[in-house]
């Protein structure tokens, strides 16, 4: 039976998951957590994934791997190929200010029209600024950049730096519609040049995995992906669908033939790992707001679905603006959250969970709506993360995005992305089964978007 496993390298932890490469059957799998911050030494991922790896029993009978990596990040490397200084990650947000700068200095329509994006802290052209302005003795020191996928791939490999079409499409520096780097903008914001990963195809081996690792002999070493690209993977979504993932943020991604260019910044453009385009708004407010919810009301997550169930749809008047860690999408890093329409009639338990459950949902369903305004087909919506799995937002979900909602079995996708992308490039065509789940639908309830529609423009700075 031929062996592939693959690996998540998230901003929490690192999953592996070992799967048949040729049913997609999962055998078995291992975790490890990662420090917290935004900033990270790159070989606690190294450490993280060798106990990961361990843990799923090892690579022994595994013929080939691939990393799903949090995207964007910035790991910079001297000219002997260490590091040289922490990675930034792409929660860090210091680099806010930079990406505010490059917009103005090229527009936000030139940054749209070359990258399909316009800069947002997270991308690494920001954090290569900020890098310049607040800590130039790495700036002199660095002759390389790369992503966290990227540097995982190279100690799997033992050395040299590749990445794939759809992480790199998060740079800030790599165009999606052209399928190549784009020196000038590299240097618009580091002010010279930098060794940057080669970018391989969709099924494009990087190598093989070094005898370290412990690997079959020969063991395929799959390009990789970014972790969003390796849950759409995963799920074997198709154009038509949008992914809506509630981790501690939140994304809404769809599969799409055609590239985006969103000059307000709200829709990213990146690419996708098949070759095709992976279109994503990201809210930085998604399962921690539940979970802050929750504490504030004494309750765990099962009690705060159902006193959220057991309010009416739009919570009698009671909004909740969701911007707990400030925001990406829309773009207010300094924002606070905000609870409006409180009476001494609705000011209740019940009223509020509903209305931490409505607000985490609509700040995502605005995100839909973003993509639908680019002419992105959305036929059903995928709802995967560890939020989907609280009854209130399986109940709450179709009447906001009103469409058909999947709710997708409890899965690391990212790694049953990154182990779907192995297999093929080590067999060439496999037919795994797509994600399972089961399919919701609630009346939709557009008085409750109007709602949260005026609170999130009257509190706009």
């Amino acid at each position: 039976m031929p062996l592939v496993a693959g690996i998540d390298s998230s901003t929490q932890s690192c999953k592996v998951v070992v799967r048949d490469a040729r049913t997609g059957a999962l055998l078995r799998s291992g975790r490890a957590p990662h420090p917290d911050g935004t900033e990270v030494d790159p070989a606690a991922w190294v450490a993280a994934l060798e106990r990961a790896v361990a843990d799923a029993g090892g690579l022994a009978d595994v013929g080939a791997v691939a990393v799903g990596g949090q995207q964007h990040g910035m790991v910079l490397l001297d000219g002997r190929g260490e590091v040289v200084r922490p990675a930034l990650l792409w929660n860090d947000t210091r680099s806010a200010q930079a990406a505010a700068d490059l917009t103005e200095e090229l527009g936000a329509a030139t940054w749209a029209d070359l990258t399909g994006s316009v800069p947002v802290a997270a991308f690494t052209v920001t954090k290569l600024r900020w890098t310049t302005q607040h800590d130039a003795a790495s700036a002199d020191r660095a002759q390389a950049v790369c992503l966290p996928h990227d540097y995982l791939t190279r100690s799997l490999r033992g050395g040299g730096l590749t990445t794939d079409r759809g992480d790199a499409s998060g740079t800030g520096y790599w165009s999606p519609v052209q399928g190549a780097y784009l020196p000038d903008l590299l240097r618009q914001a580091f002010g010279r040049d930098l060794e940057v990963p080669a970018v391989l195809g969709p099924v494009e081996p990087a190598g093989e995995v070094s005898p370290r690792w412990g690997a079959a002999p020969g063991a395929v070493l799959a390009p990789g992906t970014g972790d969003n690209m390796a849950a759409a993977l995963g799920l074997g979504a198709r154009p038509g669908d949008v992914v809506v993932s509630l981790g501690t943020s939140g994304t809404a991604f769809a599969v799409s033939d055609t590239p985006t260019h969103d000059v307000s910044g709200a829709v990213a453009g990146f690419a996708d790992a098949t070759g095709r385009y992976l279109p994503l708004v990201c809210t930085l407010n998604a399962a921690q707001v539940l979970d802050a919810t929750a504490r504030l009301l004494g309750v765990d997550h099962e009690g705060l679905a159902g006193l959220a169930l057991s309010a009416p749809p739009g919570a009698e008047g009671v909004v909740l603006l969701p911007y707990l860690a400030g925001e990406r999408t829309p773009n207010r890093p300094a924002a606070t959250g905000q609870v409006a329409g409180l009476t001494v009639a609705n000011s209740t338990p019940a009223n509020l969970a509903r209305a931490a459950v409505e607000g985490m949902l609509c700040g995502l369903a605005d995100a839909v709506d973003a993509l639908v305004g680019l002419g992105v087909p959305v036929e059903r919506v995928l709802l995967i993360g560890g939020a989907a799995r609280n009854r209130a937002v399986v109940d709450i979900a179709p009447r906001l995005f009103a469409r058909p909602v999947l709710v997708a079995e409890p899965g690391e996708y990212v790694a049953d992305g990154a182990a779907r992308q192995a297999a093929a490039t080590w067999l060439g065509g496999i037919e795994w089964p797509e994600a399972s789940g089961r399919w919701v639908e609630g009346a939709p309830t557009p008085h409750v978007r109007a709602a949260y529609a005026d609170l999130r423009e009257a509190t706009a700075p």
